[in-house]
Formats: structure tokens, C-alpha cells, sequence
């Protein structure tokens, strides 16, 4: 069982618009409304793709109460902490003529201690059945600098990989807290470490403690990086779709190989790689789609080259 931590859940609104102009008024029809943050995109990839996955995370107030509906219905074997807090909102937007799309999100409400503690208790109860844990998404203003360390510390000391997808600070205490995988995307890495080389940025977060970095460069694919070797994944031509969504695919690929034993930084990569192209011919996060094998087939995969 992969079991994904989403420390701050959002219920998720998705309009797609002809064009969309800043300062001007648009008309969409009725939008798509479904749970999300990072983790619970991950859990639905997996769930999809026949794995054996449990998404953990937090519910509270009107939104909440949506959130929880919508995951009941998506049939991804869950359990929702109740907080008193309720739900942040992540709203996007799609230009159908650009192709592009605009994301607005809630920053979140920080969950009492207590609601903290009842979160890593489901953890702590869940992980005796796991063979990977994913932690993924955004920390709410506020949360424990604790939380992430001592959620990684508890599934080594279970022999449990743990994987962690977060930015800022956060990201920088997962590596000293030894993840086995850090999956940011290029701006996040820059900004977290604060070095503009994405390998050199890969391998200070290697230097203090992670063992396998996996960094999203958009159109350029992505990059693995390890104390030893690093290892550039990209498609022959470029995709047009939806990026949003496209590294929780890539995390689900990485814990479903690593769940399954697997855990060449080459094979991490492609899978990773393939499953994010797959994402981005979805409309929406936490899908991919059938095409991933035949993404894969297309991938160009070798040493990192001085342009990337």
C-alpha cells in the first residue's frame, strides 16, 4: 500500500474560458468542483492505475464538507481528519485558445495541535501496512516547521521510503530529514536553495541528506540527480495540454516503482516522466491519460547536456 499525506487539501475549481483577458468579465459553463492538493492528486493517479493507495489529509467547514463528498464519490480509499478550519479553495482557469492555464490558491487555514496530532496518528496507524509514504503540497501559514521531519523520521524508522513534494523551507527540512525522494520543479528548487543551476541546486539538497532528486523543468522534461550520476528525461516534441496536475503524476509514478521494489534513479525517471506527459493531455489534475506507454516509448533519456 502507497499511503500520501496532503497536509493542506483544497477543494479544487476548474473554468475553462474561450480567452482569457485580465480586466475583463468571462462567461464558462458550470466549472468542475473535485477534492485536491497535491496529495490527494497523487492517491487518484495511483487508484486509477490499480495501485493500492491510501490518501490521508484534513476536511473542515462548508468546503470541507464538499471535499469529503467528492472523495467518497472518486472511490480513492481515504481518511479525512475533521479540523475546525475550513478547506482552502484552488481555482483555475484555462484559456482554451492559449492553451494555457491560470491558477489562483488559498493559502489555507493552520489546523490546531490537536488536529495536527490526530493527522500523524493516522499516519503512525496506517504505515505498518505501507511500503511507501508520500507526503505532497503546500504547508498551511503556520504549520509546525516539526511536521514534514517527523513525518519522513517515522517511515525510515518503519522502513518506509518516503517521498516529499513541498517548496520553500519545507523542501529544505525534508532533505536534512533524509527523504528518499524530493520531487520539486525547477522554480521551486531555485527558491528553496537559491542557486540557479537546477543540478548544482539538486545536489546541495543531496548534500544534506536526500538521496535522489527528481526536479520537473516543464516542456524540458526532467532531471535526476543523485550523489553519483544525473540523468536529463525529455519528450522528442513538445506536448499542448494542461500542466496542472503534471508532477503529482510524476510522484505517483516514483512510489508506484518504489512500492514495487524498484528504485533505479533511470527507471524513477522515465516512469516519472512519462506519467507527467500523460498528465498534461488531461483536462483535469489527478488523471492521466491511457497514451502513457506510448509517451514513455518516445522519451529521450541521457546525460544532462549544458542547455537544460
Amino acid at each position: 500500500m502507497i499511503v500520501t499525506v496532503t497536509p493542506n487539501p483544497a477543494l479544487d475549481l476548474t473554468w475553462r474560458v474561450d480567452r482569457l483577458t485580465v480586466g475583463e468579465t468571462h462567461r464558462a459553463d458550470a466549472g468542475a468542483v473535485r477534492a485536491g492538493g497535491k496529495g490527494l492528486n497523487v492517491a487518484r493517479v495511483l487508484h486509477a492505475e490499480g495501485a493500492s493507495v491510501l490518501a490521508i489529509s484534513t476536511a473542515g467547514g462548508r468546503t470541507g464538507i464538499e471535499l469529503a463528498a467528492e472523495l467518497a464519490a472518486s472511490g480513492v480509499p481515504h481518511r479525512l481528519v475533521q479540523v475546525g478550519g475550513a478547506t482552502r479553495r484552488s481555482v483555475a482557469i484555462v484559456d482554451e485558445h492559449l492553451g494555457d492555464t491560470t491558477v489562483v490558491n488559498e493559502r489555507g487555514i493552520n489546523p490546531t495541535d490537536a488536529e495536527w496530532a490526530a493527522l500523524f496518528g493516522e499516519v503512525v496507524d496506517a504505515l505498518p501496512g505501507a511500503r511507501v509514504l508520500v507526503v505532497s503540497g503546500s504547508l498551511p501559514p503556520g504549520a509546525p516547521d516539526t511536521l514534514v521531519p517527523l513525518l519522513i523520521g517515522t517511515a525510515r524508522d518503519a522502513g518506509v521510503p518516503a517521498i516529499v513534494d513541498t517548496s520553500g523551507d519545507a523542501l529544505l527540512r525534508a532533505a536534512d530529514a533524509g527523504a528518499s525522494v524530493l520531487k520539486p520543479n525547477a522554480a521551486e528548487l531555485l527558491d528553496a536553495t537559491g542557486i540557479p543551476d537546477p543540478v548544482d541546486g539538486a545536489r546541495s539538497l543531496i548534500d544534506r541528506g536526500a538521496e535522489l532528486v527528481l526536479v520537473s523543468l516543464g516542456a524540458d522534461g526532467m532531471l535526476a540527480v543523485t550523489a553519483s550520476e544525473v540523468v536529463h528525461a525529455r519528450l522528442d516534441s513538445a506536448l499542448s495540454g494542461n500542466p496542472t496536475g503534471a508532477g503529482d503524476a510524476a510522484v505517483a509514478a516514483c512510489a508506484a516503482l518504489l512500492a514495487d521494489g524498484i528504485r533505479s534513479p533511470e527507471a524513477l525517471l522515465r516512469r516519472a516522466t512519462a506519467w507527467s506527459a500523460a498528465a498534461v493531455l488531461m483536462p483535469l489534475a489527478g488523471e492521466i491519460s491511457d497514451e502513457w506507454t506510448t509517451l514513455e516509448r518516445r522519451l529521450v533519456v541521457g546525460p544532462r547536456t549544458t542547455d537544460v
